[in-house]
């Protein structure tokens, strides 16, 4: 989550622009956007791995699925894998990661992906980005969204994709 972390400004189709941006210098102009990208790990007994935000970082102590800002020259599939091995220390192969949607926000493009897993490896979470990690049912997931307790991005982007999210979840789990 570093200030000198530099992304790729793209269009609204997500396509670079040339123009970087660095983190911390504001949001991307407007008419801009930053892809963000999630990884919504779906484990062969039909649970799903969620994370808790560190104190440290916007929305503290709020549940989402991984998720990061991809970097300069980082495809979103890329992106996401980087982000949910950083922050919860499980790698997945870049072909195991099938998109769910994008969601157009104000200044990002916010790309949910599904990956399958065995079992249910135990989280290594980062501690500066990630309180914890826990393995948890979609109906769980549903009813965290539902309380308020993710991060409030999350209530519009579960808005568009919770159908094809539920579809893909039921899909690949056990």
């Amino acid at each position: 989550m570093a200030d000198d972390e530099i992304w790729d400004v793209t269009d609204i189709h997500g396509t670079p622009t040339g123009a970087l941006h660095r983190r911390g210098d504001g949001p991307v102009p407007v008419g801009s956007f930053h892809v963000v990208a999630s990884v919504c790990l779906v484990s062969t007994t039909g649970r799903v791995l969620l994370s808790r935000r560190a104190e440290g970082k916007d929305y503290p102590l709020a549940w989402e699925f991984p998720a990061g800002s991809a970097l300069r020259g980082e495809t979103s599939r890329a992106g996401a894998r980087r982000e949910l091995e950083e922050e919860t220390g499980i790698a997945v192969a870049p072909d195991d990661l099938v998109l769910v949607g994008r969601v157009v926000e104000e200044r990002a493009l916010f790309d949910l992906w599904s990956a399958p897993v065995d079992g249910e490896p135990e989280p290594a979470p980062d501690p500066e980005e990630v309180l914890d990690a826990e393995w948890v049912g979609l109906d769980e997931v549903y009813r965290r969204w539902k309380a308020g307790v993710f991060a409030t991005p999350w209530n519009a982007r579960f808005d568009q994709l919770w159908d094809v999210l539920s579809e893909r979840v039921a899909s690949s789990g056990g």
